[in-house]
């Protein structure tokens, strides 16, 4: 059709201003639900103002083909190339676009010219018979050029919350404190058949050691076990962590150690942790190392410390100072297992050689049950590789030994220690604290499943 942009065109609307029944094309496009005539419906159900003498079109296999030269409702599907045909929707005839299916809910997607359309899998759609029109077949785009709308179950919004995540953040986290608390008291990590001595040592200082005894200690007392942490560190920082006086005059571990003072009457009741007691270290205990020097079996003065005392402990916690001096290898004498917190920085792993070097020594000469069961990844950072690799590295060398639970960088671990706390009792929903309650599980059940030493 020419169009002239005159609305009296003779050819559209004829010599009398009638519609013309040799091209009575709409200049308007096909909308949905435009009714269609049905030669065996009776009359025609068309627009008003069409002549019911026209001829309709027919339903055909693969979209509805006009029977006459009339007006089309539905334009036949043709090819991009051929010039002829009427002024239907300019999309169809477009080169290079394929129409909506049932297998392309409401896009167009790009092809190729003369590109076969994709197929539409399973039985074909039944014809819609309110209309009196055949529907498509699966190879064949339909004559419309309008989308089936798909079905309500496809789009599903991708901000829909799945059940794992239901749970509010705050709600997760009181989950996490009431089950690290464990305010029923039950006995939820099992207790070993003897007594674990267990020995944190590492001399690279700043590793965590007394943050890592501190709060393993009050993680395993909270779920049932009977604890003794040993502050061998002359900084006491142990004590500290524990609330546990520690200041020049009270009586501590430089006393059991220089005067052979019973360690009953040096141990403390650490408050509002049931099951836990600590022996503190004051600033005496600086000067222990040279006094030790002249002592006689200087070396095992803690480990007959500890053995002489008259109550049973599940765990014994020795916090080492960050040297390898005689405070060290007392502690290596009295311990069955060591626990080496390692940073995950090159740092960390420069000196670990000496330190096994020393153990090894203890070992030969000292104390032959002595073993490296235990260790523990901290301040983890995982926004780095280095902190990876290093992960790797230790993983990689040490076997099994490694806990799977790995302490990351927790700022309330750091904040803790400052009102008295561990950060087990001061946000026990933290990571930090997650991180060393799954730690203390892990070596809870290690020690009833496997043996405590080589000779257990």
């Amino acid at each position: 059709m020419h169009d002239d942009g005159r609305y009296d065109d003779p050819r559209v609307t004829g010599p009398a201003g009638q519609p013309s029944a040799t091209d009575p094309v709409s200049r308007e496009t096909d909308y949905r639900g435009w009714p269609l005539g049905d030669d065996s419906r009776g009359p025609a159900t068309g627009p008003a103002g069409a002549d019911p003498s026209a001829p309709r079109d027919v339903p055909v296999a693969g979209g509805v083909r006009p029977t006459s030269s009339g007006p089309a409702n539905v334009p036949p599907a043709r090819e991009p190339h051929d010039p002829t045909g009427g002024p239907a929707n300019a999309a169809s005839t477009r080169p290079g676009y394929a129409r909506g299916n049932a297998a392309l809910p409401g896009r167009y997607e790009p092809q190729p010219p003369g590109a076969a359309l994709p197929q539409q899998s399973g039985p074909s759609p039944a014809p819609d018979e309110a209309a009196g029109v055949a529907a498509p077949s699966s190879d064949t785009p339909p004559a419309t050029g309008h989308a089936a709308e798909p079905p309500a179950s496809t789009y599903v919004s991708r901000e829909t919350p799945t059940r794992e995540e239901d749970d509010p953040p705050l709600a997760m986290e009181a989950m996490r404190a009431v089950q690290i608390l464990n305010p029923s008291g039950e006995v939820i990590m099992p207790r070993p058949p003897r007594t674990r001595v267990m020995c944190v040592a590492n001399q690279k200082g700043g590793v965590g050691k007394t943050t890592t005894t501190v709060n393993l200690a009050v993680s395993l007392a909270l779920h049932g076990n009977r604890v003794l942490v040993v502050d061998l560190d002359p900084q006491g920082n142990a004590s500290t962590g524990l609330n546990v006086p520690h200041h020049t005059g009270v009586p501590d571990v430089y006393d059991c150690l220089i005067d052979s003072v019973p360690l009953e009457e040096v141990a403390q009741a650490v408050e509002g942790i049931p099951n836990l007691w600590c022996v503190p270290a004051t600033i005496d205990l600086a000067g222990a190392e040279i006094e030790l020097v002249s002592v006689v079996a200087r070396e095992s003065r803690l480990a007959r410390a500890i053995s002489a005392y008259p109550g049973h402990f599940d765990y014994v916690f020795i916090d080492c100072p960050p040297s390898l001096g005689l405070l060290t290898v007392n502690a290596l004498v009295a311990a069955q297992e060591v626990l080496i917190p390692i940073q995950c920085e090159y740092y960390a792993l420069e000196g670990l050689n000496q330190l096994i070097n020393n153990i090894n020594l203890v070992r030969q000469h000292l104390n032959p049950r002595l073993e490296v069961s235990t260790i523990l990844l901290t301040m983890y950072d995982r926004r780095t590789r280095l902190a990876d690799a290093v992960e790797q590295d230790v993983r990689n060398h040490f076997g099994d030994k490694v806990l799977q639970a790995v302490i990351p960088r927790n700022v309330r671990v750091s904040e803790a220690p400052s009102y008295g706390q561990s950060v087990m009792t001061y946000d026990p929903g933290s990571r930090g604290a997650t991180s060393y309650f799954e730690a203390a599980q892990e070596i809870a059940e290690r020690g009833v499943k496997e043996p405590v030493s080589r000779n257990a």
